[in-house]
């Protein structure tokens, strides 16, 4: 089935009007700087998070200038935390691509991360509307927590599966958090519209991220990284925290405490990743995505009433649930 085709097609003249502001966003006279955010243009992707806002939009009156603007805006501080991401973590790659920091180095990613973060501003403030502003500047700090979080996170001896769901809520949730609320807001909303498109978004938000986590446990050049690849960067996420909670054995923990030492060898990596399979990680990682489905399921059923735009919605969700990439 042709999932995108079907997400895209009530808002396939918005979508084209998104991109082309958002490649305008990310081009620039000077020569240094015109390359690297050449460099970024050039990784494309699904757009994911702005179809999620320009359809929340749609659902709840229209896309109006502010939505544009406002999506544009916060796919600008999403790439640029990105590229931030990229210089703390010390990836070498972006969706197959060389990072920024490995193209060039990470004082070139630091400056560019900070210039499309100030456009990011820009672009939001170009919506004249104080709520989504205010949304965009919590989403910042929410996401810079998150990845706080996640660092803290990775020095504690403990496997915990809530620390795990706040690390994620605060980082990739948060992103889709904002885009449905923001697409509500920007279409002229109630409260209720809006809490109603956040918890909408969470969810769809905890799908992407435990369905990406389980990639890891795969070798596939779609998806563009390693196995074990979160592992080798210090980070244990719901399979393995899961498998190891559920049996205790004594070797995997030590390995888990390896993993958070980032001393753990590629080998070590490898028994881990087989243990985590072997042991029920993947199946309990899938069993509860499909509970959070079966939450963002009903926000369709309840809360949209275009019979075209609950199609598009029904194709993100089950997109997101079954992609593999």
């Amino acid at each position: 089935m042709d999932y995108l085709s079907q997400i895209k097609q009530p808002i396939a003249a918005e979508l084209n009007d998104f991109i082309g502001l958002f490649n305008q966003s990310l081009s620039h006279s000077d020569g240094l700087l015109e390359t690297a955010l050449s460099h970024i243009r050039n990784r494309g992707g699904k757009r994911m998070r702005p179809i999620l806002m320009l359809l929340m939009a749609k659902n709840y009156g229209g896309i109006t200038e502010a939505t544009q603007h406002a999506a544009v805006g916060l796919e600008l501080l999403h790439t640029a935390s990105l590229v931030h991401d990229d210089v703390v973590d010390e990836s070498a790659e972006r969706r197959g691509q060389e990072s920024v920091n490995a193209s060039y180095n990470n004082k070139v990613a630091v400056l560019v991360g900070d210039y499309i973060l100030s456009t990011s501003l820009l672009y939001v403030s170009l919506t004249h509307n104080e709520i989504i502003v205010q949304r965009l500047a919590r989403l910042g700090q929410t996401l810079s927590n998150g990845e706080i979080l996640q660092l803290t996170n990775t020095s504690q001896d403990g496997l915990s599966e809530d620390v795990y769901y706040q690390v994620i809520e605060r980082k990739t949730a948060a992103l889709f958090e904002a885009c449905a609320a923001i697409g509500a807001i920007s279409a002229g909303h109630n409260p209720d519209d809006v809490d109603a498109a956040v918890k909408f978004g969470q969810n769809i938000g905890i799908i992407f991220q435990i369905r990406d986590d389980i990639f890891d446990y795969y070798d596939s050049k779609e998806i563009g990284k390693p196995t074990g690849n979160d592992m080798a960067e210090g980070k244990l996420t719901l399979p393995a925290i899961y498998a190891i909670n559920s049996t205790q054995n004594e070797e995997m923990i030590v390995l888990a405490r390896k993993v958070k030492a980032r001393s753990i060898t590629p080998d070590e990596i490898a028994r881990l990743v087989e243990f985590t399979k072997l042991n029920g990680g993947i199946e309990y990682a899938e069993r509860r995505m499909m509970d959070f489905h079966q939450e963002a399921q009903a926000f369709i059923e309840k809360e949209v009433k275009s019979p075209e735009i609950a199609k598009a919605l029904q194709a993100y969700l089950d997109f997101v649930i079954q992609r593999n990439n």
